[in-house]
């Protein structure tokens, strides 16, 4: 029986009694208003509800005796052993050994399907994070975000939401007249201009545009400079897309700042629509020959002008396109990832939503991802002035970087030990998981070699107290990606990974799959090989969502 399973059988019992103290008080209640609860003390049961001190006040009951109402009814549900009252009211419930058992079966034969749900279903939604600037490589920073929002997007997805992974590409602006001017120095053996990017990165840049336009320095200045700018930004940009992907993470599309400005058979540009519509919303105004939108109506610092007196767009303007145009393409709500430099933006983008007649308190969420170091971490050799990603990708592994960064929520900051992601011991959380896994597969191929298949499952033979509290934490992992789903944090799925291979190990130690010497193979023995084969499955899925490996051997 599993959580959901007990939530619905627990209103089926609460229901009519509920309805003979006071008819009408169940109109509209739903299983997940009751929700289940891990006793942190198993000698208290499997679960624990406060579904009598929740509804006790709306029936018109003693919370105490309400409960001892449902303790008697729930008792008499098959797969549940016991129903105690504690305290003003609690319910804990103990299900028979069958009845918990039961869920091992269930976990093999979902597959990797076991842990999605339904949670998000109806929710669509666009997940923005990175957006570096393709001027240069990927640093420590974009690192974390990169872990950060992949795993977000894993979770939201494994909760049936509608999502895309979008980076935005800062294509457009002085930043890449000043990326241009920089390569194009570099081609013509000269340095680096003083605003410019240095770094030996854009002498190998310059080389290779160098290399598809040999005759690059005999075109005209200004021709020079255009072809040095567009060749060299495809370049950059496809190193960004390989350093990500090497890295785990995929990104549905690709977003060019160059588009929100761009006037396409004679029509208006996405940013010239933007202030037309912000305009109609009423929160547009005109003062000291600019254009502005008046954002302190919802919660911004100051006003923000989106056009300057020489008739010049902000960048301001290019936000509020690019949120309309998300809009625009089905996604209802919006999330943006932003790094720790980037407090600022927050009331301005909420302040967007406002102004374009949405509800920023629901329509758009900005996460700020605070800053990570890594101990005894080197500059690159080729940017000079960062720790790019494929350093560190290179010097610690994707999977301890991927698991490391997850492992800790957003809006803290973070310092990294690499002696550490680099042991190959217990101490070492991303080796903890992965080696409970592998010892899963060890298992089951030790357990083919002794004829221990799943041809039997008797869930009743589970009664050791570590399998209980194996198949409790088992139980668990749906609800655990539902609720990180919600709150985007994917830390609390390495957390509860990191508690179920303890407990793993744990029913290693006391419960054997293969049976001593020359001992019979037992139901017990193939029911076990279903529960190993189980946390496998769990162990594997949990990993899949924070993008991190789930090796067999190690």
């Amino acid at each position: 029986m599993d959580p959901e399973a007990l939530s619905a059988a627990l209103l089926n019992v609460v229901r009519p009694l509920a309805e003979a103290r006071r008819a009408g008080s169940t109109e509209g209640l739903v299983p997940s208003d009751l929700p289940l609860e891990r006793p942190k003390n198993r000698d208290h049961g499997d679960w624990a509800s406060n579904a009598a001190l929740k509804l006790a006040k709306k029936v018109g009951a003693n919370p105490r005796e309400f409960a001892a109402e449902i303790a008697d009814k729930l008792g008499e549900v098959a797969g549940i052993a016991s129903v105690e009252v504690a305290g003003p009211g609690f319910i804990n419930v103990r299900l028979d050994a069958a009845a918990a058992g039961s869920l091992a079966k269930t976990i093999v034969e979902a597959g990797a399907a076991f842990g999605t749900n339904e949670s998000q279903r109806g929710n669509t939604i666009n997940l923005e994070f990175v957006s570096a600037n393709p001027t240069g490589p990927l640093h420590i920073g974009h690192t974390r975000w990169a872990a950060l929002g992949d795993s977000i997007a894993r979770l939201l997805l494994a909760s049936g939401a509608t999502l895309v992974r979008e980076f935005y590409i800062n294509d457009a602006g002085a930043q890449m007249d000043r990326f241009a001017r920089s390569v194009l120095a570099a081609a013509q053996g000269e340095p680096t201009p003083e605003d410019g990017y240095a770094g030996a990165y854009i002498g190998d840049l310059a080389r290779r545009v160098l290399e598809v336009r040999p005759d690059l320095l005999e075109l005209p200045a200004e021709q020079q400079l255009t072809i040095a700018r567009d060749r060299a930004y495809a370049f950059q940009l496809g190193e960004l897309q390989a350093s990500l992907e090497a890295f785990n993470v995929h990104f549905d599309v690709w977003f060019s700042e160059r588009m929100l400005k761009e006037h396409v058979d004679g029509r208006p540009s996405l940013v010239d629509e933007a202030v037309d519509r912000l305009r109609q919303q009423g929160h547009v105004f005109e003062a000291d020959d600019a254009v502005w939108v008046r954002t302190t109506d919802f919660g911004d610092d100051k006003d923000r002008v989106i056009r300057r007196s020489n008739g010049e767009y902000t960048y301001f303007a290019s936000d509020a396109a690019y949120y309309l145009n998300k809009g625009d393409r089905g996604f209802a709500h919006k999330i943006y990832l932003l790094g720790a430099d980037h407090h600022g933006y927050v009331h301005r983008l909420k302040a967007i939503a406002g102004a374009a007649g949405e509800d920023p308190e629901k329509d758009i969420e900005v996460l700020i991802g605070q800053l990570v170091s890594v101990n005894g971490a080197r500059l690159s050799k080729r940017a000079g002035n960062i720790i790019e990603m494929d350093d560190l990708r290179e010097w610690l592994g994707t999977d301890a970087l991927r698991y490391s960064l997850g492992r800790y929520p957003a809006d803290s900051p973070l310092t990294l030990d690499p002696e550490l992601l680099r042991k190959r011991t217990n101490d070492n959380p991303v080796f903890y998981v992965q080696y409970a896994h592998a010892r899963t597969h060890n298992v089951s191929r030790n357990a083919d070699d002794a004829g221990v298949d799943r041809s039997a499952f008797a869930p009743e033979t589970l009664t050791h107290p570590t399998e209980a509290a194996l198949l409790g934490v088992l139980q668990e992992f749906p609800r655990i990606v539902a609720f990180a789903a919600e709150v985007r944090e994917p830390h609390r799925v390495a957390r509860y990974l990191e508690e179920l291979a303890g407990l793993f190990h744990r029913w290693y130690d006391n419960c054997r799959v293969i049976p001593l010497g020359d001992a019979p193979i037992e139901d017990v023995h193939h029911t076990r090989r279903w529960l190993n084969d189980a946390t496998g499955q769990v162990l594997r899925n949990g990993l899949d969502l924070l993008g991190v490996s789930a090796p067999e051997r190690m």
